[in-house]
């Protein structure tokens, strides 16, 4: 008996001594960025009814708070406020007075991602809760100043709210309400977008048709130049035609390589964080190598969040101008009876492609920062069972480059069939516009 409670007891002992250990273990400054980061993917994943269009709009407020909350510490660096689209002011902090800026990163990132992921599950609410308590306990527990503490808190929490607030009037607060438009009335020509058969989703409506009417974070992004798309045509030696038919043809000859990168990138939301969840999660892995300091961290999300926000707004909008048929359309009337893409369609116009816009976008303000020559591992699906049905396994991918990872995340569309050339083509040009003009904000004084 003796012998058996000691073989119940000693693991228990472990996880104590584990769980005592780790509560004393440095934070440091790239730990406090990155695990609101994780946590932020996390309820992305595990919220109901987000998709890649509101999941991109969260991710860009979520960035810049993180970066507002802190960025008063710098003397270098400057607020966005005057610069972004309607954001005319923020709080400032009291003059001569002291704040433990990460305390205020803390509360800030936990009361917008409460606010934004509003319809989030009240158990994702506790583990938001409980993050929260955890670094506050960890910065807190050398400090006498209760007055700081309280003041670097509220601090937090109000620039936190005011974001919030902003972001109410943008066109897309609680989108998850009205995902699909049932009145909606589909152009009717040539060349048009219709329900797919072979779908991800149960709609046979279209995925938030008037996300392109958004505000955009900034008024250039607005202004943006729409894309040259290729007229429709059925004649086997035009330019339309022969878009589709390299599509087909790519799948015969499909390699398991190219599998690998159709199933990797194809980040669908009810099963991960998302494309451009993913794209928050590369800043991870950058902020995790690099380990700069904590201002360049918070800029590094809230240069990737408002990329990608503006990125899905724009191409929204273009989707549904356009509103262009995919390939298990065309191919199937004009060419291949039998075809079938290698990848079931999203719910949404073909015409540009979300993923190409909003990695290339990505691509843009990370080499920005870190210039285009980048050594780096992805390793966001690891772990994920196997898909069976296109025996395919999730491996860690290697990049040298950032815009290596943009040319591949577009031509997964590609590979996957569910995109023509010209889709990934103009999403990779447009996505690019996007990120220079983040660039090209005021960031430092």
């Amino acid at each position: 008996m003796r012998i058996k409670l000691l073989l119940i007891l000693f693991p228990l002992f472990l996880i104590v001594l584990f769980l005592s250990c780790e509560s004393t273990k440095p934070i440091s400054d790239q730990e406090l960025t990155t695990k609101w980061a994780d946590m932020t993917l996390y309820i992305t994943k595990n919220t109901p009814s987000n998709s890649p269009t509101y999941s991109s709009r969260c991710l860009g407020y979520i960035g810049l708070t993180m970066y507002e909350s802190v960025v008063n510490a710098y003397p270098n660096y400057q607020s966005l406020s005057g610069q972004l689209n309607g954001l005319d002011s923020l709080p400032k902090p009291e003059k001569n007075k002291k704040y433990d800026w990460k305390l205020s990163l803390n509360a800030a990132q936990a009361t917008v991602l409460k606010n934004i992921y509003n319809q989030t599950s009240d158990k994702n609410k506790l583990k938001i809760d409980s993050l929260e308590n955890v670094i506050f306990e960890y910065y807190t527990q050398n400090i006498q100043d209760k007055a700081l503490i309280e003041r670097s808190v509220t601090f937090g929490k109000s620039i936190a709210n005011s974001i919030f607030e902003w972001s109410k009037t943008d066109g897309g607060h609680r989108g998850y309400l009205k995902n699909f438009d049932k009145k909606m009335v589909h152009p009717q020509r040539a060349g048009s977008w219709s329900p797919p058969l072979f779908a991800q989703s149960f709609s046979h409506y279209p995925l938030h048709p008037h996300w392109g009417e958004n505000r955009t974070f900034l008024k250039v992004n607005h202004e943006i130049q729409d894309p040259k798309v290729i007229p429709f045509d059925t004649l086997p030696n035009s330019e339309y035609y022969q878009q589709f038919q390299r599509t087909a043809k790519q799948k015969e000859t499909l390699t398991q390589a190219q599998k690998e990168a159709a199933i990797w990138w194809s980040d669908d939301p009810e099963e991960t964080f998302t494309p451009p969840g993913h794209s928050y999660y590369l800043a991870t892995l950058v902020i995790k190598k690099v380990q700069p300091d904590l201002i360049k961290c918070t800029e590094t999300y809230a240069k990737v969040g408002l990329a990608v926000a503006d990125a899905f707004i724009n191409c929204w909008k273009w989707k549904y101008k356009f509103f262009t048929e995919r390939p298990n359309n065309y191919v199937t009337q004009h060419i291949n009876q039998r075809w079938e893409s290698f990848w079931p369609d999203p719910p949404f116009p073909a015409f540009p492609s979300g993923h190409a816009i909003q990695a290339s976008a990505t691509a843009t303000v990370l080499a920005g920062m870190y210039g285009d020559k980048f050594t780096f591992t992805d390793d966001a699906h690891v772990g994920r069972k196997k898909d069976e049905i296109r025996n395919v396994d999730y491996k860690a991918r290697n990049y040298n480059s950032f815009w290596e990872v943009a040319q591949e995340t577009a031509n997964s569309r590609f590979y996957g069939g569910i995109h023509i050339p010209q889709d990934n083509e103009r999403g990779l040009e447009k996505g690019k516009e996007v990120g220079e003009n983040i660039n090209h904000l005021i960031w430092k004084k």
